[in-house]
């Protein structure tokens, strides 16, 4: 007779299959408590270790809220989402008893009083291991795209659900991504990942060719979303959504590039000659996508707003025109009397 096998799950992360000794001994090890979820040959759904009758008497301690139940090969908490507003908006998750959402450190807008909130070293997802090198490999993936070493947990201790919206940085618009529709993979810019459900990756894409690297306006290095829940994304201005046909290219101004699948090629072309490089206004190199696969755009780049934010400031030497007080058409004379 063959032995038997089982799965245990606890905070959204699968482990298995293992025998009923290894998982005694996790239990008595203080890796799985009487809320754990168990699953085995014989067994319709997840159960709670508390409820496995050669499982319960190996426990002890008091309970807490469980993990919901997870189908079978799935990651990833399954969330529910509310994105509200219009060219400044967030995006509300609502969270059973017991699920998580990751974000960047600063993105949160509004909790309610059940959610709990905990900062952890590397990227928060359930793929990262409890291992001093797992944890260090996780946050080094995020310093190489120069996001910051911790994220923010949020998850919901209460009894029944909670609340927790995300807001966007700037205007433009967020995009709900369910990583399970695209083959569990998406490859975005490092500044675009706003928030996830608990079980998605947040991690490193290599770019193969130098030249995207060197000149493809995000670094050598973008980030890779990886698995099977929702994920949200942040896209300045508005959003231009491209289905490529297998061999049909598209050249995109580098900073407008928001997030593609996999599949799609990226490397970058030289725009042309030396007079329309050095003048057109357009930078000297644009991003050459070919398909087959999807490609995410926004009209508004953080850098291009910042860049004419950063001319228009009196402190750099931008101008005040255009304001409409008669003193500024004087000149210095508007800028004498309101201090500036």
């Amino acid at each position: 007779m063959s032995e038997q096998h089982w799965y245990m799950a606890e905070n959204g992360h699968q482990t298995g299959p293992m025998s009923e000794a290894e998982l005694i001994d996790n239990i008595h090890n203080g890796r799985a408590d009487a809320n754990t979820l168990v699953f085995t040959a014989g067994m319709s759904n997840w159960t709670s270790v508390a409820e496995v009758p050669q499982l319960a008497g190996r426990v002890s301690g008091g309970p807490r809220p469980a993990t919901p139940p997870i189908p079978l090969g799935r990651t990833a908490h399954k969330i529910d989402f509310t994105i509200e507003g219009t060219e400044m908006q967030y995006v509300e998750v609502e969270l059973d008893p017991g699920e998580s959402a990751v974000a960047e450190a600063g993105s949160m807008m509004y909790m309610t009083g059940g959610i709990g909130m905990e900062t952890v070293f590397g990227d928060g997802g359930a793929r990262q291991q409890s291992g001093v090198m797992d944890k260090l490999l996780g946050a080094g993936k995020r310093l190489l795209t120069g996001e910051s070493l911790f994220m923010t947990v949020f998850t919901n201790n209460g009894a029944g659900k909670q609340q927790v919206a995300f807001a966007a940085p700037y205007a433009g618009k967020i995009l709900a991504m369910d990583l399970s529709q695209q083959q569990g993979e998406l490859i975005c810019q490092k500044d675009a990942f706003l928030c996830a459900a608990k079980g998605v990756s947040i991690g490193i894409a290599f770019q193969k060719k130098i030249g995207v690297g060197l000149f493809g306006g995000e670094g050598f290095i973008m980030q890779r979303l990886e698995g099977d829940g929702l994920a949200f994304l942040h896209a300045g201005g508005t959003v231009h959504l491209v289905d490529l046909k297998a061999g049909e290219t598209l050249r995109v101004d580098t900073g407008c590039l928001v997030a593609l699948q996999p599949r799609v090629n990226y490397d970058i072309q030289f725009v042309g000659g030396i007079k329309t490089a050095l003048f057109g206004g357009e930078g000297l190199f644009f991003a050459h996508l070919t398909g087959p696969g999807r490609v995410w755009l926004q009209s508004l780049p953080l850098s291009r707003l910042a860049d004419r934010i950063y001319k228009a400031a009196p402190q750099t030497g931008g101008s005040r025109k255009g304001e409409g007080s008669v003193l500024d058409r004087i000149g210095g004379l508007g800028n004498l009397l309101d201090g500036k």
